[in-house]
């Protein structure tokens, strides 16, 4: 697996790397087979898909460590873990860094909200102070076993402290360890082009949420205005929940699915991407005739 921290650097600089939200194994095996350098656990979707519960502090450590090295293992893909805010105070921040490594990430991603969190596009989020965020970074920095393995250092301070809060925020966790830099929830192009600016000494992630409070810019213009890293952290989830509802739909209305408008991937390749074809050919070696 290469490393995460040499993808970024090697990117070409008209080109963002683009990681797609995955939240479950089949969307792991589904985005794992398609040649992406770096994929994004989204906690979102993985706390929809894992416990049925909306992103507002409800999944523990254990909850999503398990989901990190499920994903991890069958991926050779360096895998981004949303982390939260690493469960708890600083203890809990250095035993979910250790475990998350362990458990395979490539990076972890710690936000300064306070607890319990909420998502980043949603609203009432309140932060913790410049200096706990710090302390949380500088613990998560010092717990890795390893460099390779990256700290990604969110703050939600836009919507409620402002832009420039934000920023002076992002600056501190660099100093304090952090390794990337995430600005969540700019409201303009202009204030993304912005923290290009102002932030661009560490890699920059940009937060495309489809719907969300941040506009969606293509791949070149956000490496453009500085970004490196692009996580698209819902959209194979909200497709997947357009195609559920639109079949699902169709078998209440008719008692049928023939004839649905829901595209279906065809059952062959979804035996292949599962690996069914590995089982069999095993049961034909070991099946005595």
């Amino acid at each position: 697996m290469r490393k995460l921290i040499d993808l970024l650097n090697a990117r070409p600089k008209d080109r963002v790397i683009a990681a797609p939200g995955v939240y479950d194994m089949v969307s792991l095996r589904m985005a794992a087979a398609m040649g992406f350098d770096a994929l994004y656990m989204t906690g979102y979707g993985t706390v929809a898909s894992h416990l049925g519960l909306p992103d507002a502090g409800l999944a523990s450590y254990a909850d999503m460590v398990g989901r990190v090295e499920a994903m991890a293992s069958m991926s050779g893909t360096p895998l981004i873990a949303d982390g939260d805010t690493g469960y708890g105070g600083l203890l809990n921040v250095r035993h979910t860094v250790r475990g998350y490594e362990r458990a395979g990430a490539a990076a972890i991603q710690l936000e300064d909200q306070e607890f319990p969190k909420k998502c980043g596009h949603t609203p009432g989020r309140r932060v913790i102070s410049t200096d706990d965020m710090v302390r949380k970074i500088a613990v998560a920095a010092e717990a890795r076993t390893s460099p390779d393995f990256l700290i990604i250092a969110r703050t939600d301070a836009r919507s409620s402290l402002g832009l420039a809060e934000a920023m002076r925020r992002a600056r501190a966790y660099a100093e304090a360890g952090a390794d990337v830099l995430f600005v969540e929830s700019p409201e303009s192009e202009a204030e993304m082009a912005e923290i290009g600016r102002e932030l661009g000494s560490k890699p920059l992630v940009a937060n495309m949420v489809e719907g969300g409070r941040t506009p969606m810019l293509s791949n070149s213009r956000l490496a453009e205005i500085g970004y490196a890293l692009a996580i698209y952290p819902v959209a194979g989830l909200l497709s997947a929940a357009a195609a559920l509802r639109t079949v699902y739909a169709h078998i209440r209305a008719t008692g049928s699915s023939l004839g649905s408008p829901a595209p279906l991937y065809p059952f062959a390749e979804m035996n292949r991407l599962m690996g069914f074809e590995e089982v069999w050919a095993f049961d034909r070696a070991h099946t005595e005739i």
